[in-house]
């Protein structure tokens, strides 16, 4: 398991879990990211990513994607 910034460009990932504030972890789980869920890192930047979830892109903070374990 390893933070989701860890990930590489172009990997499919599975969600094992996410923490944080509970309103950011609500925001995760309305835009499908949540435990058991695949995502595919579209862009990695020095500063955020794009992420892929259910066929939407996300642009996503490092400090947000360091939260989200893989």
């Amino acid at each position: 398991m390893q933070p989701l910034t860890k990930a590489m460009q172009g990997a499919t990932c599975t969600v094992k879990w996410a923490f944080g504030l509970p309103d950011v972890v609500e925001k995760l789980r309305e835009l499908k990211i949540e435990q058991g869920s695949k995502l595919r890192v579209v862009c990695k930047n020095s500063d955020y990513m794009i992420i892929g979830v259910g066929g939407k892109r996300y642009a996503v903070g490092n400090e947000i994607a360091g939260r989200i374990q893989v």
